[in-house]
């Protein structure tokens, strides 16, 4: 477990990238903040969509390069989640892969000023060493179909396993919803809402936090 400032309470940043925002990956979403946050917890959401976020990776952004420049919004991003303790990504997979603006959050954002070579040095990243990543996804079949076709095996070793060593996290976690498609009943939905509920309960439990009972009897600095 991760031992936090007892000042302070951890903080998730909800990744969520999906075009519609009435999406059941926008239900996720919503659902997981509103778990961790009757658990105490902080949470910051960057719906990429909503934001409009640039996906593309610019010459001058590319770590490592003699010319390095990064570029006005990421170094805005980089602020709004700073000192998150845990990354949720929520999205779809499409083709076998999430979303392309996810992938360019990753190059543009949590890979900003971290070239290659820092991955196989193992060198410590700013924002992201030591924190967990929790995965949402959805598809319109089942994970049976999935493990079938090697997307499930491929998308656990090259985006989840791969980043959660390339950024020294914790740990890189994954609930997957199947099949999501239209017209699927209220019941079904709000049962797999439970499971978004059971797993953030879960991540929250694995920070050591001390009881408002053990902070209220801390004595005060100065």
């Amino acid at each position: 477990m991760i031992t936090l400032d007892p000042q302070r309470r951890p903080r998730h940043a909800v990744i969520l990238c999906h075009p519609d925002r009435k999406s059941f990956n926008a239900s996720v979403a919503e659902r997981y903040i509103r778990t961790v946050e009757l658990m105490g917890h902080e949470t910051v959401l960057r719906d990429l969509y909503a934001m409009h976020f640039d996906p593309v990776l610019k010459d001058e952004e590319r770590p490592g390069t003699a010319d390095f420049m990064m570029a006005g919004d990421v170094a805005e991003e980089l602020s709004v989640i700073a000192g998150c303790d845990a990354f949720i990504l929520v999205y779809p997979i499409w083709f076998g892969l999430p979303p392309a603006m996810l992938k360019g959050y990753v190059d543009r954002v949590l890979g900003a000023a971290f070239p290659f070579r820092h991955v196989q040095n193992r060198t410590t990243h700013p924002l992201l060493t030591g924190k967990k990543m929790l995965s949402f996804s959805s598809s319109g079949t089942s994970q049976q179909w999935l493990d079938e076709q090697g997307a499930w095996i491929s998308l656990r070793t090259v985006f989840d396993k791969y980043l959660e060593h390339a950024f020294s996290m914790t740990s890189s976690d994954h609930v997957h919803f199947s099949p999501i498609i239209d017209g699927i009943s209220q019941r079904f939905v709000n049962e797999e809402l439970l499971r978004v509920e059971q797993a953030a309960k879960k991540l929250c439990a694995s920070f050591l936090v001390p009881s408002r009972k053990d902070r209220a009897a801390q004595p005060e600095s100065g």
